[in-house]
Formats: C-alpha cells, sequence, structure tokens
C-alpha cells in the first residue's frame, strides 16, 4: 500500500452507545477490518472521539474584519491542533475557499458573510443594508456559502439606547422563506429577547448565542426543532463587551450584564427542554482559536452530562451539519486522547494524537 496503515486500538467512541476496541485506517479512511495484505503499520493507542465540530468559527476574520491568508491558516490550524477538525464557519467577509485545497486543515462549512442592519454591527464584518435589500442579500449568500446564511438578527441601537431586533418580523419571515427558496439553513446572532421570538415565528432553523431565550421561546424552540450553538467561552466576555457602554447606554449595559449572570440558568432551561444543543467558541473576531475544549466544559456547567456534551461538538454535531463520524469508508477524522473523556471532560483540551483525512497531523 501507498500510504502507511494506521491501527488505532483502545477505546474508539463511535458514537453515545456504541464503543469499538479499534479501528484502522486505509488509505485515508476509516475500516473496521485489518487489511487483508502486508502493510506498514503505525499504531496509536488511547481513547478516541470522532474529530470535533466547532459550530460556531470565524476564519479569516480578526477584530477589524478579514485577514490575510496567512493569518487565517494559523487560526484554522490552531482550532485543528486542539482537535476541531470541522467547522461551521458562522459568517466572514473573505473567501476561504483555498482551505478546501489543504488536506491539512479543518474541513470547513460556511456561511457567507454576515448580514446586518446598517451600523447595527461591526465594522468591515458583514453587508450592512435596510429592510428592502434583505431578500436580495439572502439569496446572494446563499450561493456563496455551504448550506447556510448568517444573520444578524439584533444588536444594540443607539437611538433606544438597547438591544433591539435588526429589522420587523415580517422581513424576518420573508428572508428566511427566501432562504429556504434557496434551499439553505438560517441561523442568527441573537443576544436579546425578542429577535428570538421573531426568527422562531420566521421559521429560523438555528441561533447563535441564544442568551435572551425566556420559557416562552424555549418552549417554541423545542417545538419547532430550532438548533442553539450558545458559544459560552464567548458569552464569558459579555462584561467586559458591556462595560464601554456604562455611561452613555447604561440599560444595554444591565442588559448584557443580566444576560451574562443567567448564562448557564438560560441554556440549561433549553436542555431540559429538549432544545438541541451544539459546541460552538465564535473564535475569530476577538477571541482567539482552539478554543473547542472550553466550550465543552461550558456546556457541562449548563447541565448537560459530559456525555451530551461530547455529543453537542460530535457525534450529534456532525449528524446535524450533515457529516459522518467514525463510519466505514469515510474519511479517518479522529481525535486521539491518552484518558477516557467520558470521565473527565477536561481530558478533550490535551489531544494526544489528530489524524485528518486519514493522516496523523499532531
Amino acid at each position: 500500500m501507498d500510504a502507511p496503515v494506521l491501527h488505532v486500538r483502545g477505546q474508539v467512541l463511535v458514537g453515545p452507545e456504541e464503543t469499538r476496541d479499534e479501528v484502522w485506517v486505509i488509505d485515508g479512511r476509516v475500516s473496521f477490518t485489518a487489511p487483508s495484505g502486508p502493510a506498514d503499520v503505525q499504531t496509536l493507542e488511547g481513547w478516541v472521539l470522532p474529530g470535533l465540530v466547532d459550530a460556531h468559527c470565524h476564519v479569516g476574520l480578526g477584530p477589524r474584519g478579514e485577514v490575510p491568508r496567512e493569518e487565517a491558516e494559523q487560526q484554522a490550524l490552531a482550532d485543528r491542533d486542539h482537535g476541531a477538525l470541522l467547522i461551521r464557519d458562522a459568517g466572514q467577509p473573505g473567501d476561504t475557499r483555498w482551505i478546501d485545497e489543504r488536506a491539512d486543515l479543518p474541513k470547513v462549512i460556511r456561511a457567507g458573510r454576515h448580514i446586518a442592519r446598517t451600523k447595527r454591527y461591526m465594522r468591515n464584518f458583514a453587508h450592512e443594508v435596510e429592510q428592502d435589500q434583505l431578500d436580495h442579500y439572502v439569496r446572494l449568500e446563499a450561493h456563496r456559502g455551504d448550506g447556510w446564511v448568517k444573520l444578524v438578527g439584533d444588536w444594540i441601537d443607539r437611538d433606544v439606547g438597547d438591544l433591539t431586533p435588526s429589522w420587523s418580523a415580517d422581513a424576518f419571515a420573508a428572508a428566511v422563506r427566501a432562504a429556504h427558496e434557496e434551499g439553505v439553513r438560517v441561523t442568527a446572532h441573537c443576544f436579546g429577547e425578542q429577535s428570538l421570538r421573531d426568527l422562531a415565528a420566521a421559521g429560523i432553523d438555528c441561533v447563535e448565542h441564544a442568551t435572551g431565550l425566556q420559557q416562552d421561546s424555549i418552549d417554541t424552540f423545542a417545538a419547532q426543532g430550532i438548533a442553539i450553538v450558545p458559544t459560552l467561552v464567548n458569552i464569558a466576555h459579555f462584561p467586559q463587551i458591556a462595560e464601554p457602554a456604562r455611561e452613555n447606554y447604561p440599560a444595554y449595559h444591565r442588559h448584557m450584564l443580566d444576560l451574562y449572570s443567567r448564562r448557564h440558568a438560560t441554556i440549561g432551561a433549553a436542555h431540559e427542554a429538549g432544545v438541541a444543543i451544539y459546541a460552538g467558541t465564535d473564535a475569530g473576531g476577538s477571541l482567539p482559536h482552539g478554543l473547542v475544549a472550553g466550550e465543552i466544559e461550558e456546556l457541562t456547567k449548563a447541565g448537560l452530562s459530559t456525555l451530551e456534551a461530547l455529543g453537542a461538538a460530535t457525534w450529534a454535531a456532525r449528524q446535524w451539519l450533515g457529516r459522518p463520524g467514525i463510519e466505514e469508508g469515510q474519511d479517518a477524522d479522529i481525535v486521539v486522547y491518552g484518558a477516557d473523556p467520558r470521565e473527565d471532560v477536561r481530558v478533550v483540551a490535551d489531544p494526544a494524537g489528530i489524524v485528518l483525512r486519514g493522516r496523523l497531523v499532531h
């Protein structure tokens, strides 16, 4: 055989209820059967998970917008070296299709560029549009992404002095309808309460952050199957985000601190109600990359069991995104650990081996 065969043995956590004692990687793909002929075999041992998923990440984005390719490459490598082998890029202005040509970089599912209200988001990140332009930009970004469109559902309205929805409920409904007509799913950045209600009524597929969930919207999300990606490692920075507004926008400042203080309880209530929750870090912009292990740990603080938190970044997340896990004949994207992450979720912060597309890369 041209490439070395990998023999990975120990505890292979194929799924939440399926464990095997070994898996083979032959020609870059998963096999549960040993090679039939002579082979150059390299052995790895430990506890094995499917490659981790960061379901809210921004490769190619920095505090001032798009970053040079060299910096984007380092971002992607940081994610990879912390075990994130599949990324849902939740909006950024540049073209990162070049990543797809690199066998050593994580696989990326893109949502195109953010679509925001004029002067109601961070500068240089988004298309900034008014209500009558929203449908057009949704259809445009539907063809730039990989099955997702990203809206900015709310942001501070300086005339009001607090978070308000970016557009009307009717505009949200038309935007979601347009995306679905184009065959893509819609997600949205939402901090506050009302945007969540409006977007649920519009039939949105997913919401990022979702700190403003209350019992009525939690029940709606659960009934409609709307997923959330809480990005708790980002929400931890709400006090710093809000501090500059303390004097000029006191209502916004108080609101953000309240959302922060109840963040774990909010996500815990959503989990108890049956809302699907996936792990995402919001890396890029102001946050560094490689934080997925921290997000998994944060989910356990919100009430998910260790196995549920692991699933939010592995089996469940991959199924939600339509990507395989450890499956016969599929690309071997796996992470090996020196201890059992089911016993202590903090183990995921220290991978002992990373296999991407069947190659040992770390």
